[in-house]
């Protein structure tokens, strides 16, 4: 197809060419020379219609990806009730199997201010894990208003048409655009915003908690449910070859009951999928504490980033006027006004708003100046 296209408009653009040729002469004929202005004209018409002064490889790449974009935004859609449903089903298999399988081992051999302790921990464990994934699922994210409001925006959005406010980006998935917006979750079938990031996060830091206690508290048992299946598997070898060849002079090993084989299988999921989860979720929560510390949210890391390699390019330094310092940043984050909200408000469920409003972002009473640096929209 391209060696015809080519073949046709070569002669096409050869003589067009010669046109152009003739018309910087003055000896060639007005009619030729007008058609050649034209030819000049259209081009530039064309070109103008074409330009765009945000265009770069970025852009040609977006355009290009696209179609997958939107097949992946439209899978996570609709997919996202079964991730919420996977997670659901996986938490609750690990809480039935420790209170049917783990708790009457620890009761039968563990000691009484033992057994207290694990019993206290795992529970408060159990219940922030619950309690902020609730929150997560069910709180908005926040979204900017879309009536005429006095706030000041730092750019339209072109997906919205509407006014967007700092720290505000548009969601492809939800369609819409979120308030200090950070990711778009599949577990959580919800953004990641102004409002629940407190949320999500101690979410993942308290599985990522729930899932080490368990691998550490249950590796005695694993190790002990593993070594019994591979007795299990060799007692099953040993049966076939009873049964092929009819003849069984030794005494059989002692069988296991169908709870005992349950119980094994069990302990040794438990295991593995906590170990997996602890691995892959702890790696997710230390990156997103690096970027508390940090005062940026994942998408503005990469804004960031682009601004402070532009500013280098020109000999300046990038500040982020959203780092108040590591320690501000974290109160910032999880509202700690005193010293009793560590315990209230970040050991405690607690349902507390965040600072600000999500539009404005004047620092913290206790921030005693806000760095003068480049805004990351």
């Amino acid at each position: 197809m391209r060696s015809r296209r080519s073949l046709l408009l070569g002669p096409a653009r050869l003589c067009f060419r010669l046109l152009l040729l003739l018309g910087y002469r003055r000896r060639c004929p007005p009619l030729l020379r007008n058609l050649a202005l034209r030819w000049r004209y259209g081009k530039v018409c064309l070109r103008s219609l074409l330009y765009n002064s945000f265009g770069g490889s970025d852009t040609a790449i977006d355009s290009a990806f696209e179609p997958v974009y939107w097949l992946v935004d439209n899978v996570i859609r609709w997919f996202g009730v079964v991730f919420v449903a996977l997670v659901i089903v996986l938490t609750s298999s690990i809480v039935a199997i420790a209170y049917l399988c783990v708790l009457p081992l620890i009761l039968h051999t563990y000691s009484v201010p033992r057994i207290c302790w694990h019993f206290v921990y795992s529970h408060w464990n159990l219940i922030l894990i619950v309690f902020h994934y609730y929150q997560a699922i069910t709180t908005p994210p926040g979204y900017p208003p879309q009536a005429k409001t006095d706030l000041a925006t730092v750019s339209i959005c072109k997906k919205c048409i509407y006014p967007k406010p700092a720290r505000t980006h548009h969601c492809s998935i939800c369609n819409r655009c979120v308030l200090k917006m950070d990711h778009h979750c599949p577990w959580m079938n919800n953004c990641v915003g102004h409002y629940n990031h407190r949320y999500f996060f101690s979410f993942c830091f308290f599985m990522t908690l729930g899932c080490v206690y368990c691998s550490f508290g249950s590796w005695d048992m694993f190790r002990e449910a593993y070594a019994a299946l591979e007795k299990m598997k060799q007692l099953d070898r040993n049966k076939l070859q009873v049964a092929a060849n009819q003849t069984y002079h030794q005494t059989p090993p002692p069988a296991f009951s169908f709870r005992e084989r349950m119980t094994h299988k069990s302990l040794v999921y438990l295991w593995f999928l906590c170990s997996s989860v602890a691995l892959a979720l702890g790696a997710l929560t230390v990156w997103h504490a690096v970027l508390i510390s940090r005062g940026e949210t994942s998408i503005e890391r990469h804004i960031n980033r682009k601004e402070r390699h532009r500013l280098t390019l020109k000999g300046k330094v990038f500040r982020n006027p959203y780092n108040y310092g590591c320690l501000n940043n974290w109160k910032v984050f999880l509202g700690v006004n005193t010293r009793r909200h560590w315990l209230t408000r970040v050991l405690l469920p607690s349902s507390h708003l965040p600072y600000g409003n999500g539009m404005t972002w004047d620092p913290p009473p206790y921030v005693t100046r806000a760095p003068d640096s480049v805004l990351a929209v």
